[in-house]
């Protein structure tokens, strides 16, 4: 199990009271959303790394074609 870290967060009061209402684990909510936002992050940091191999590799799919096309019906 991951270790846990005690943090201090301002929250719309009415948006918690809701939350609570309607039985919602906030830790788990902020959980989820983190790692959501997180891997988006990664993504898009990952596309920008490689945004010149994608497009050298486009381009050369779009020139060539795919070593496999022969075979396609």
């Amino acid at each position: 199990m991951p270790q846990r870290q005690k943090i201090e967060l301002s929250l719309d009061s009415n948006l918690v009271a809701e939350a609570k209402a309607a039985g919602t684990d906030l830790s788990a909510l902020l959980e989820k959303a983190l790692r959501e936002a997180n891997s988006h992050l990664h993504a898009d940091r990952w596309r920008e790394e490689n945004r010149e191999a994608i497009r050298a590799w486009n381009h050369l799919v779009d020139t060539d074609g795919l070593w496999a096309d022969k075979y396609r019906s």
